[in-house]
């Protein structure tokens, strides 16, 4: 390997960073010509030298910014070589160097997928280095364009991932407004095993649900999709309260891949008086009820709330865990204007600024207060904590996340003011 450092070439935008460049040649005056044409042009490059195609593979590293490669070098066969070359797992550009003067060539290279075409005997130093640097820019921008594509059919597949396994609320009443945030925490991943659902059955009771499989593969994705579309057979049957969890632990007992899944719930029954509730916890984190001031004893209309996690000192396992479990039920007074905040772990095991302790309920608690006290309703209240999740975990969460806000309005806020909610 050599290395060669020199004044900054004044015609090549970025030459102050140095390039890493594999070349492919077995003739050694070549190289030498090479290495010398490029110290001339000022480039700061350092230049690995591979005799042929089988010491190339063993030479290029994840720095590799641009391939020089001789057709006629050993293992390379013209054009058959050259596309080994562009198979090689490198992002690099591939400028062909070659003594082969043939016009038909050059235009099959480049077609082949080679940035340039370039003959020894026609090339100097300037004309070498832009060659090269033009290269690697060309190549930046191709694969900027193939991320920018690669996203945009990622997020087409999103949305129609979402209309199909997603679920649309069932729910038949003006005072009621539904808000929901879903976001897997693999890397492009279009499902996690997060999953809700919200349905209104007759009589007027709202039911909400919301869960976890432990886990974050494809498997884990399909058993939640399983789990909610049991649910919503299962409450539209008539089913409540601790047996319908009981039926979900047998679903969930069946249709795992292992015995070692589980899956955190919380479920929630709103009286068709919209005034009471009964929950039910299945080692899930407890909801956050958001209040009007005036259900809590403070003037009506006020402009006051109160944020509170509800209590779950009445809870039971998480499904999968123990064969006969009981899952006692809490009863919630919601009072006329509320909101029920249902979310998933993902929103609170992030890390508190970069130190060891997690965010919590009780941490979820005090950002739900700033936000609320700040304005943030609906849509825009989930957003808001959802982004100041990130930020304190340093940018980023790594769980799958989910979050459900239903919320209420009495007569008087539905109609004379706007939602508080």
């Amino acid at each position: 390997m050599s290395t060669i450092s020199q004044q900054t070439y004044p015609f090549t935008p970025g030459a102050e960073d140095r390039i890493d460049l594999l070349l492919i040649d077995d003739d050694p005056g070549d190289v030498l010509m090479v290495e010398k044409m490029l110290a001339e042009s000022g480039v700061d490059v350092e230049i690995s030298v591979a005799g042929d195609l089988s010491a190339a593979r063993r030479t290029l590293t994840r720095r590799t910014q641009c391939i020089l490669v001789d057709l006629s070098a050993p293992g390379i066969d013209g054009l058959d070589g050259l596309r080994q070359v562009l198979a090689l797992p490198s992002p690099a550009a591939v400028v062909v160097l070659t003594g082969l003067d043939d016009a038909h060539l050059g235009v099959q290279a480049v077609a082949a997928g080679a940035e340039d075409y370039l003959v020894k005997q026609e090339v100097d130093a300037p004309l070498l280095a832009r060659a090269i640097r033009y290269a690697i820019e060309r190549k930046r921008s191709e694969e900027t364009e193939r991320r920018l594509v690669e996203a945009r059919i990622l997020g087409r597949e999103n949305a129609r991932l979402e209309r199909g396994l997603l679920p649309v609320p069932l729910i038949d009443d003006p005072s009621l407004r539904h808000h929901t945030r879903y976001r897997p925490g693999r890397r492009r991943a279009l499902l996690g095993g997060d999953f809700y659902d919200t349905v209104q059955t007759e009589g007027g009771a709202v039911h909400l649900m919301i869960g976890d499989v432990c886990g974050h593969g494809p498997d884990e994705a399909a058993l939640g999709v399983q789990l909610r579309m049991a649910w919503r057979t299962l409450v539209l049957a008539g089913h409540t309260g601790e047996q319908l969890l009981g039926t979900l632990d047998t679903v969930l007992g069946h249709e795992r891949r292992s015995e070692e899944i589980f899956t955190t719930l919380c479920m929630i029954t709103i009286a068709p008086s919209r005034r009471t509730a009964r929950m039910h916890l299945a080692g899930h984190p407890a909801p956050l009820l958001f209040r009007d001031e005036g259900a809590t004893g403070g003037p009506a209309g006020g402009g006051g709330f109160e944020v509170a996690a509800l209590p779950d000192y009445a809870h039971g396992p998480a499904l999968g865990l123990l064969p006969g479990a009981e899952w006692p039920t809490t009863e919630i007074d919601l009072g006329e204007s509320w909101a029920l905040m249902l979310y998933t772990d993902g929103l609170i095991e992030g890390k508190v600024d970069e130190g060891s302790d997690r965010l919590g309920t009780d941490g979820l608690v005090e950002l739900a207060r700033g936000a609320r006290g700040g304005g943030a309703t609906g849509r825009s209240l989930i957003d808001e904590l959802v982004t100041e999740v990130e930020r304190l975990n340093g940018d980023s969460l790594t769980d799958d996340l989910a979050v459900l806000l239903l919320s209420r309005q009495d007569a008087e806020g539905a109609v004379g003011r706007p939602a508080r909610f």
